[in-house]
């Protein structure tokens, strides 16, 4: 485990509670995992578990991953931009990203007449029992809410159709081993 104090302010995601908190500048941190560029850091003084998304990688003292880039880029399309923040969500068990795990169903994006966007994920998780859903879900809405142009996220986590090994991309079964 990698120790460091961050170097400003940074919004992190409690897990597995999924609340949203501001770990201050200097708060001292242990990076136990980083995976697409999110980090899970314990921190001492605020006890626990809390996810750090990829775009506050500099905080860290770490380069901001290209997926975090593309959903920074505000000259991207939206779609785009939303794609690439759920490719920087991972359930921390696993290391590969919950669209190439095949956990995102469906994403509805709204455009209301002031140009702000309201984004809708209908997503899984691969097991009914996992007590990491609402932080990984917490963690998507958030990474969606930061994009330029949303005014809203929400993620719905639902169990039809099941989830099954079958639904892994390509890449994410290359990354598990599977092919």
């Amino acid at each position: 485990m990698e120790t460091l104090n961050l170097s400003r302010d940074c919004e992190a995601v409690r897990i597995p509670a999924g609340d949203v908190i501001t770990l201050p500048s200097g708060t001292e941190v242990f990076i136990s995992q980083a995976l697409g560029g999110s980090f899970t850091v314990q921190s001492p003084s605020y006890g626990g578990l809390f996810r750090i998304a990829g775009q506050d990688a500099d905080a860290l003292g770490k380069e901001i991953p290209e997926e975090a880039r593309i959903a920074a880029d505000p000259s991207a399309p939206l779609d785009q931009r939303v794609s690439a923040a759920l490719r920087t969500c991972f359930d921390p068990e696993i290391p590969v990203n919950i669209v190439d795990l095949g956990l995102v169903y469906d994403t509805a994006i709204e455009t209301s007449a002031d140009g702000l966007s309201a984004v809708d994920i209908k997503m899984t998780l691969t097991a009914q029992g996992c007590g990491m859903g609402a932080a990984i879900a917490a963690d998507a809405a958030s990474k969606i809410r930061r994009l330029d142009g949303v005014s809203d996220a929400r993620v719905d986590i639902v169990w039809d159709p099941p989830w099954g090994p079958q639904m892994i991309s390509e890449e994410g079964r290359k990354k598990l081993g599977f092919e």
